[in-house]
Order: structure tokens, then C-alpha cells, then sequence
């Protein structure tokens, strides 16, 4: 049996695991990662731009295990929960959310030194900064007009573990959350990425049945492309379909759900083109969480070879490869990455992985137990 704090471990070392694995083929397309990398399959990865100049890095430096603002938005959600011990809503997301990353410096490996998370995120993370302070907007409706993107999910795991074993209320805490970040699908896809990881904590869960928990909670094209995808999963999976075969048809379904395809760089001639990429839609999905499924699906919840393939399938390779690694971390817990990875990754990054993981596993049992009291006191009100 896998414990409650080996759960917890898996999910936070796989969020930088699936970060550091992908970070340095980011946004190449898949037969570009190919043809430049062959296959990435480790830690010890050189960065595509690394050679490149200063206005090109933008300052930054990745590969050998470095994380990005996916693990830094992760542990900063972890913060938050160690300071306020109780369930988050979007008020939280304003106030001490945004204190540990506009206020609170940490060490930002991508710089090589200590600043605020918020120097190095993208604008739509930035957005919560604007909204909330410069803005002083609601706060649960501070994600509306944000670009909408995986910017939520990519960090969202942790409202799944203080809801370990209950999806419905991992959805719900998710997009309450969340709201004061993003809205639409980029919304959606954190709820139901918060729902799976909070599955994946059941003991004996099956891969079929944290996708099927996925389905149920999701909405409008985010269902549909989970659907479509992961139905397309099985097939190729029993066909034994080589990667550029399952690329293929994975890109083809996820054209209906997300139309900027390969063109994710943001490029002077695009200024001024009208386009729906990115904006609010009831049929759209956001691409990373549907394709992390897909895949843990292809490989039938194999963990190594599930991440793998995410993270060489192009664009968003280090998102792609945090969805799946905290629903599989979560399932079976730190024990299934290797202990170099670990030590790779707490050292290049200097982070306690392992001792933050341990603090908030107290927390989330605290949490949990509250929740459990609760429920039994208003069992015992049908028995009056």
C-alpha cells in the first residue's frame, strides 16, 4: 500500500520532474525535438536556445534538471496552504497567493539567483498580479479577460491532494480558486486536472478510471477533446502505432479543440491579425491536459514511458509533462522515479522537494481530517 505522504512526495518530485524533462525542447514542435534531440529521455538535456544570444534566453538558462515557473507556481499554491491549514478559494488566490509571488523572494534556477517568481512568469501568470493589486478587481473575477492558457492547471495539483479521494470536491476547490486567474477552458482544465489527481490518490485506481472521473467533471470542449483523445489513445495503443503515427492523430483531433497548431511563438507579424487563438470559447480546450491523458492512456499508466512521450510531443513539453507526472505521481507515489532524478533535481534547483512535500502532507491530512468530522457530524443529523 502506498502511503498518504509517499503520494504527496510523487506528486510534487513528478511536478518537477515533467517540468525539468520538458523545459529544454519547449515550444520546438515535435519533428523539430526529433530531428534536433532524436529522443529526450533525461535530465542531463541541453537547452535548444542555449548557444542563443542574451535578447534571445531572455536571461534565463534551462536543461540538466533546471525547473520553470510550473514547479515555482506549484510550490508557491504549497506556501498558501501551509500559512491559511484550510481549503483556498479566490480570495486566497488575491491575497496570499499573490504575496508569495510578487512579494516573496525564492531562488528562481532559470536566473541562476534569488527574486520574485513573478520576474520570471509570463504575462497571463502576471495577470493575477494586475488583477488583484494593481486592478483591486473581485477577486472571483480577476481571470476574466486573461489570455486563456494552461497557466492554472500547470500548478493546480496541490488542491487535488488536500481533496485526496474526493474528485467532485477537488473540481469544485480548483475553479474556485482559479478564478482569480483564468476563466473558460484554461478554468476548466484546472478543475478537472485538481479531480484527477485527487483519483489517483484512491488505492488500486485504474488509469480508465481516473479518465472516466476526467469525463465526468468536464465541460463543453474540454470533455470532448479528453474524449476524443483519449478513445484514440486505446486504438493506437492496441495497434502498437509508432510515435509519429500517434502525433499524427493526436494533432489531428486536438486541430478542433486548438487552432494556433505549431504556430505558438509570439511573432511581430502575427500584431494586428485577428484570431481566436486563446480566447474564451465553449468548444476550445486548452491542449496540455487532454494530451497528458492521451498519453498516460497510450502507455497504460506506465510512468517513465507516459512522461517521455508527452514531453517530445512538442509545444507546451514542460506542462504536458507536469499533468502527467503529478496524476501518475500521485497514483504511485515517490518510490517510481528513480533517486537520481531526485537528487538531480532538489540540487540543480536547490530545493527540499521531499521536505516541502512532507510539511504539506501534515497539512492536507489536517485538512482532510476536518473535512472528515465535519461529515461525520452531519451524518449523524440523519439519524436524529
Amino acid at each position: 500500500m502506498v502511503s498518504f505522504q509517499e503520494r504527496v512526495r510523487g506528486v510534487l518530485l513528478s511536478t518537477a520532474l515533467g517540468d525539468a524533462l520538458g523545459a529544454p525542447v519547449e515550444k520546438l514542435t515535435y519533428q523539430e525535438i526529433k530531428q534536433q534531440y532524436g529522443r529526450v529521455e533525461s535530465l542531463h538535456t541541453r537547452w535548444y536556445k542555449e548557444d542563443a544570444p542574451a535578447d534571445v534566453t531572455l536571461g534565463k538558462k534551462r536543461g540538466q534538471g533546471i525547473v520553470t515557473d510550473d514547479t515555482l507556481m506549484t510550490t508557491a499554491l504549497i506556501q498558501v496552504y501551509l500559512k491559511e491549514r484550510r481549503h483556498l478559494d479566490a480570495y486566497d488566490c488575491g491575497n496570499e497567493f499573490v504575496k508569495e509571488i510578487a512579494f516573496k523572494k525564492t531562488y528562481i534556477p532559470e536566473f541562476g539567483r534569488e527574486a520574485m517568481i513573478i520576474d520570471r512568469l509570463f504575462y497571463p501568470e502576471k495577470y493575477i498580479f494586475i488583477r488583484h493589486v494593481l486592478a483591486n478587481c473581485e477577486p472571483r473575477e480577476a481571470g476574466i479577460g486573461n489570455m486563456i492558457n494552461c497557466g492554472a492547471a500547470m500548478y493546480i495539483a496541490p488542491i487535488g491532494i488536500v481533496n485526496a479521494g474526493n474528485p467532485k470536491a477537488a473540481y469544485d476547490e480548483a475553479i474556485l480558486f482559479a478564478m482569480g486567474h483564468q476563466s473558460s477552458y484554461g478554468l476548466e482544465a484546472a478543475g478537472v486536472l485538481a479531480a484527477c489527481v485527487a483519483k489517483a490518490f484512491e488505492e488500486n485506481v485504474t488509469i480508465d478510471e481516473i479518465v472516466q472521473t476526467a469525463i465526468y467533471f468536464a465541460k463543453d470542449g474540454t470533455k470532448q477533446a479528453i474524449i476524443e483523445l483519449t478513445e484514440a489513445a486505446r486504438q493506437l495503443r492496441d495497434e502498437q502505432a509508432d510515435m509519429d503515427r500517434v502525433i499524427e492523430v493526436f494533432q489531428a483531433i486536438l486541430a478542433k479543440y486548438s487552432p494556433m497548431k505549431d504556430d505558438v511563438h509570439r511573432k511581430i507579424e502575427k500584431v494586428g491579425i485577428p484570431s481566436n487563438h486563446y480566447t474564451p470559447s465553449r468548444l476550445f480546450s486548452i491542449e496540455e491536459l487532454p494530451l497528458a491523458l492521451a498519453f498516460i492512456v497510450l502507455n497504460d499508466g506506465e510512468f517513465y514511458k507516459s512522461i517521455y512521450d508527452g514531453i517530445n510531443s512538442g509545444r507546451d513539453t514542460d506542462s504536458i509533462g507536469v499533468m502527467i507526472g503529478v496524476i501518475l505521481g500521485a497514483k504511485y507515489g515517490s518510490s517510481v522515479i528513480h533517486d537520481e532524478d531526485i537528487q538531480q533535481l532538489q540540487t540543480v534547483n536547490k530545493m527540499d522537494l521531499i521536505g516541502t512535500a512532507d510539511s504539506f502532507a501534515e497539512v492536507a491530512k489536517e485538512i482532510i481530517r476536518e473535512d472528515l468530522e465535519l461529515n461525520e457530524r452531519r451524518r449523524r443529523y440523519l439519524e436524529e
